[in-house]
């Protein structure tokens, strides 16, 4: 019988995960994606041109790696399982012989990539592992600054946190270290009869577009992001007290908010990451660490 369309059904998907004796894990986050309207829909909203490099993180059994090799010029996939990193390339091979040539596969934990082989990607597309999603995209954001366009398919409680406004009740640490990097949207919802095994938890799509120039500031992310850590750290205490271990004192926090223009009784929560920027600048020199 002639395959007429190269993605992975749910049979397929069962027949693989038999054929290579997989059973998804837990640990692992792993949902496979048995629908392939789903994966072109991804593919779809995640605007991926014909002329984009795509890393995908955690491609599993190759659901949204096919649909996303259908329309990219090239495509490398992440994978840290041993079983699913060796079986991949054949699958691809298999599926879309004429794409097996522009894809490539890294064998790795995505938290330890520092580089890829291949041309520099232009858009990061993924069904990330629930248990790291965030510090995962975190580290592609920092690490591949080639990135234009990223979507990415989480939990949609975390989807929420990413893409949500300062003052809302689910902003926080993602929402802020996101927003340093990118313009963060929701982009959909993902119903749970598509993923095998079906996940106790809703999913949400989420879309990243890289700011065209970094934030204007003279504090590095390092320094930002600390300000942000220890804001939410006690995100029910006013600022003061809640950066008073970062700067020093509670008194040397009110120093640093008010010449940043901030209040003193604000919370994190109410904060955009321009002002958590603009705190970092005016740490107090008493509150700096001393080099070893």
């Amino acid at each position: 019988m002639t395959r007429t369309d190269p993605l992975l059904g749910p049979a397929d998907i069962r027949e693989l995960a038999a054929a290579l004796d997989v059973r998804p894990t837990k640990q692992r986050g792993q949902n496979f994606v048995i629908d392939a309207n789903t994966v072109r829909r991804i593919v779809r909203t995640a605007e991926v041109r014909e002329t984009d490099t795509v890393v995908e993180v955690g491609p599993g059994l190759g659901s949204l790696t096919l649909a996303l090799l259908e329309v990219a010029a090239d495509v490398t996939a992440v994978e840290i399982d041993d079983t699913l990193a060796a079986a991949l390339p054949a699958t691809v091979a298999a599926r879309l012989p004429e794409k097996a040539a522009h894809f490539r596969l890294v064998h790795s934990d995505a938290l330890r990539v520092r580089e890829l082989p291949g041309p520099a990607p232009t858009a990061l597309v993924a069904n990330l592992p629930y248990n790291v999603a965030v510090p995962v995209l975190l580290h592609m954001l920092e690490h591949f600054p080639s990135v234009e366009r990223t979507l990415v398919m989480v939990q949609a409680e975390v989807a929420d946190r990413l893409a949500a406004p300062p003052g809302s009740r689910v902003y926080g640490v993602p929402s802020v270290k996101a927003a340093w990097y990118a313009h963060v949207k929701r982009a959909g919802s993902i119903g749970r009869s598509v993923f095998w095994p079906a996940p106790n938890v809703d999913s949400g799509l989420v879309s990243l577009v890289r700011r065209e120039e970094p934030l204007t500031t003279s504090a590095s992310r390092r320094e930002v992001f600390a300000v942000v850590d220890a804001a939410f750290a006690q995100r029910r205490k006013g600022l003061r007290a809640a950066l008073a271990g970062w700067a020093g004192s509670a008194a040397a926090a009110e120093e640093a908010l008010r010449a940043a223009g901030v209040s003193p009784q604000a919370r994190g929560e109410s904060l955009t990451v321009e002002e958590f920027a603009r705190i970092a600048e005016h740490k107090p020199q008493a509150g700096k660490e001393t080099p070893a």
